[in-house]
């Protein structure tokens, strides 16, 4: 389970947008340990939009043949 939710990470994002706070001060508004880790939602929104901030739920499956092949 995601620690954070795709809703939060996207309020934070549009905060940032809004331009009152920055990384540092929305951490700390929001409890979050390290403001890389905001920095990282908005430089993927901003990448991909939504999709940026939704986790991947699916993982890369390699079949016997292709791993001894490679």
């Amino acid at each position: 389970m995601a620690k954070y939710r795709e809703e939060f990470k996207l309020k934070i994002v549009m905060e940032y947008s809004g331009g009152k706070l920055g990384y540092y001060l929305l951490a700390q508004k929001y409890g979050i340990p390290a403001e890389s880790q905001v920095r990282r939602w908005v430089r993927a929104y901003k990448e991909f939009g939504e999709d940026g901030l939704r986790r991947k739920h699916s993982k890369q499956v390699y079949s016997v043949k292709f791993k001894l092949d490679v």
